[in-house]
């Protein structure tokens, strides 16, 4: 069972389902003058129906139970006389759990000659967020999708398990690698007055490569707690790679959200296309996307428990032979793909290969080292 759940996951990922769900929008009731009603689709309320039917997946998922009372972790974040560091942890604790996620994108924007708004991106899964790790300074959360598709009159599918990506949270830390387009990758080293009282979030890919960091600070109120990220540079996400080609970065800040029964991640994104030594040569559009993760209750997470168990190990490793690069190099390289296979698919299945048995750490060392070489090498340092 687990290899078939690896393999199932390694094809969900490569066919860009990730457990997504084209939703349809309804009718808008309300018509500019001589215009006939359309659906209704924010920021494009004109535009012709078929030309903003959302991208993404197309299955339905079993059925889940929405959490309604305040969670335990939002509780203890309402708690009298936390310090400031406290409270900050105890809201990036309480993005722990179980969660019905949903994500949504759309271009509001454009800036060029011609422009014609990219249809929009939703898509949804079942996820768990586990605790890696929780220090005074230092907290890590990896996300695990457990899914089970649904058609109508029949009865859910074996589950597929996912390793989805994973965030890092550092009180006042200092260095951070950022994104600087063209695969290059460098380090960065802040002041300890730009550090004080802020949170460093470090966000990896489903195989542990850089994804983006970015600094901010948390923010508490009455009934929610937010943090906002400074403006960052990301690669582009698996969504926009495997369908356009016309753009080369994301430019833009990240909100967290904690509420009662959930949290919620805001982008507000730049679409950059740089020139051969990395600057911006032009704007494209501005992006919104909205991530949703809505507490749920009864599901059966045994499927994603007993694949983070097992190769729990091998991500340590995985994740320690990067902080050796990361320590090594004050500039990264780091490619998507090797010999034609992409990194995730090696470093998955490595995962399937090495933890089948009995787990050897020094052997299993090896391997991942042999096989992040070929994708990550010493960077230019070119900006």
């Amino acid at each position: 069972m687990p290899g078939r759940i690896a393999r199932t996951g390694l094809a969900c990922l490569f066919s860009l389902a990730l457990a997504g769900s084209a939703l349809a929008a309804g009718p808008d009731d309300i018509a500019a003058p001589g215009t006939t009603p359309r659906q209704f689709t924010f920021a494009w309320p004109y535009q012709p129906d078929d030309r903003m039917a959302p991208r993404g997946g197309i299955t339905t998922g079993d059925s889940i139970t929405l959490a309604t009372d305040a969670s335990p972790a939002w509780q203890a974040l309402q708690a009298a006389g936390l310090s400031a560091r406290e409270r900050d942890r105890r809201a990036i604790l309480a993005m722990a759990g179980a969660y019905r996620a949903s994500f949504d994108f759309i271009e509001t924007v454009g800036f060029t000659e011609g422009y014609q708004p990219d249809p929009p991106y939703q898509s949804w899964g079942t996820e768990y967020v586990y605790v890696v790790s929780d220090e005074p300074d230092f907290i890590s959360l990896q996300h695990i999708m457990v899914i089970r598709f649904a058609s109508a009159g029949e009865d859910a599918s074996e589950p597929v398990v996912v390793k989805h990506w994973r965030q890092d949270w550092r009180y006042e830390g200092r260095e951070l690698f950022v994104f600087d387009g063209h695969q290059q990758w460098r380090r960065v080293t802040l002041t300890e007055e730009q550090a004080r009282g802020k949170w460093v979030q470090s966000v990896f890919q489903v195989d542990d490569s850089p994804r983006y960091a970015a600094v901010g600070s948390w923010q508490h109120t009455a009934n929610f707690s937010s943090w906002t990220s400074d403006e960052t540079w990301r690669p582009l996400p698996r969504r926009e790679f495997s369908v356009r080609d016309d753009y080369d970065v994301l430019i833009g800040s990240n909100r967290h959200t904690i509420t009662p029964t959930g949290w919620v991640q805001e982008e507000h994104n730049l679409k950059a296309a740089l020139d051969d030594d990395g600057a911006v040569a032009r704007i494209l559009a501005r992006e919104n996307g909205l991530a949703r993760y809505e507490r749920i209750e009864g599901f059966d997470w045994s499927p994603g428990d007993e694949y983070w168990q097992r190769t729990a190990p091998y991500w340590a490793e995985v994740r320690s032979a990067w902080q050796d690069y990361y320590a090594s190099n004050p500039h990264l390289e780091v490619s998507k793909t090797a010999d034609e296979v992409p990194m995730f698919v090696a470093m998955f299945d490595l995962a399937e290969s090495l933890t089948t048995g009995e787990f050897d750490a020094t052997a299993a060392r090896r391997e991942i080292e042999r096989t992040l070489d070929a994708y990550v090498a010493p960077g230019s340092g070119a900006r």
